[in-house]
């Protein structure tokens, strides 16, 4: 993409005509008082280092200057940083006026950043580094927004706008409480993410009703993971494993990783039931039943579930069927429609695309790409409806079974008392590794 690094400025003096710049002492002041650079920054002639799956993910533009405009001239000293995280109600050019830029300069930064970032989905906790020289010009604008991802602007002839994912570690910690009051008091007492307590009553909707059995004296076990840079979390935990003492009966849920879609629940050391899901990773984000939709705002029965996913992730079909309606539908916007044996359909809806070659009529295995996550219809943002309906009423789709039942064999499951034991000893050796 090619953007005209001072178009702004064009309208404002004739081509050719010489910038002035600001006094080095001017330009000196811009340093933030919150700190030290940013440790991604990297000097202009130093080449960004990636391996090589960063290297396929990111995405190059170039950006090339206008007529009269220059570009980063030599050094004869320290170069300036300032740094700053998005406030509620700040835009990037707002910030880039409290960075003391001139507008013809923020149009050219502004317009870099924005060539690979919606600029309008800034949101406070987003970050901007800048390196600026003595004479006030950016050399390089870094933005990291969602999960550690940085957009990085490096200014020359010609500019090059990157995308780059970060390098993040993998921690995984565990942690036990007593339950008193409720599993959010108890989640929070024990430092562990409150945010658990959803997960917990989505999945055992329909089996547990949590808010009537716990009666206080429980104990709780968890197991999750946290995606880190540096010392700071990016993104949100993951919970894997939990282990829940109700009474005489222990409970174990055993999340999907990644790269699964099963998700397995246990009362005392059996299955109770093992839930294929259409996207990997995914977590559940509304359960079967009624509930205050989120767009009317009234309550209605939620005839599915959803689950939380990025735009354009991988939908798999659950079950092996016949493709029975591909297209729109009031609300469910973008959808799929699968027959399986027995009377029973599954949905899959607000898609943003169909695969290709997909047809109505057409038969595909189970686990089959079938589509992608979307935000068609009724639809507050990207995530992905699942519907079970057996003999046109809809039903459960964690905790009725009838859909795997009706299935051809070609299904296969991982071996659930493998997964467990490594669930078990993993929970048992974090504990020991705290103490």
């Amino acid at each position: 993409m090619r953007l005209r690094y001072w178009t702004a400025l064009a309208s404002i003096v004739s081509v050719g005509t010489i910038l002035t710049v600001r006094e080095v002492r001017q330009a000196q002041t811009l340093v933030a008082p919150m700190g030290a650079p940013f440790a991604g920054l990297q000097d202009m002639d130093t080449p960004v280092e990636t391996d090589a799956k960063d290297q396929e993910q990111a995405r190059s533009r170039e950006v090339t200057f206008g007529e009269g405009a220059r570009g980063p001239q030599p050094l004869d000293g320290e170069f300036v940083t300032w740094s700053r995280v998005v406030s509620p109600g700040e835009s990037l050019d707002v910030l880039l006026a409290k960075a003391g830029l001139d507008i013809a300069t923020r149009a050219v930064v502004s317009n870099a950043i924005g060539s690979e970032f919606d600029l309008r989905k800034l949101k406070p906790g987003h970050r901007l580094d800048l390196e600026l020289q003595q004479d006030g010009l950016p050399r390089l604008a870094t933005l990291e927004v969602d999960s550690g991802v940085n957009i990085q602007a490096v200014f020359g002839e010609p500019t090059s706008v990157t995308v780059l994912p970060p390098e993040l570690e993998t921690m995984r910690q565990a942690a036990e409480t007593e339950i008193e009051t409720s599993i959010y008091a108890a989640l929070d007492k024990a430092n562990i993410p409150t945010r658990f307590a959803t997960d917990l009553e989505l999945v055992f909707a329909g089996t547990l009703d949590l808010q009537r059995e716990l009666v206080g004296g429980e104990h709780l076990r968890v197991v999750w993971r946290e995606n880190r840079l540096d010392d700071r979390v990016i993104g949100e935990p993951m919970i894997d494993f939990v282990e829940l003492d109700l009474g005489e009966a222990k409970y174990e849920v055993v999340w999907p990783g990644d790269a699964s879609r099963q998700t397995h629940v246990l009362k005392d050391g059996r299955p109770l039931f093992t839930f294929v899901q259409p996207i990997k990773g995914a977590r559940l984000s509304s359960a079967f039943g009624l509930r205050q939709h989120p767009v009317h705002g009234n309550v209605r029965m939620h005839q599915g579930v959803d689950f939380a996913a990025e735009e354009g992730a991988t939908v798999y079909a659950t079950q092996s069927g016949r493709v029975s309606f591909i297209g729109r539908r009031s609300g469910y916007g973008l959808m799929i429609e699968i027959e399986h044996a027995q009377d029973i359909r599954t949905v899959y809806a607000h898609l943003s695309a169909v695969n290709e070659p997909l047809e109505v009529d057409q038969r595909i295995p189970a686990g089959h790409e079938i589509g992608h996550v979307g935000s068609t219809g009724t639809s507050t943002g990207p995530h992905l409806h699942y519907d079970v309906v057996i003999e046109d009423l809809p039903v459960p789709p964690l905790t009725d079974t009838r859909l795997s039942r009706s299935g051809d064999g070609t299904q296969r499951h991982m071996d659930v008392s493998v997964m467990i034991e490594a669930a078990r000893d993993q929970l048992a050796s974090l504990l020991a590794a705290n103490g």
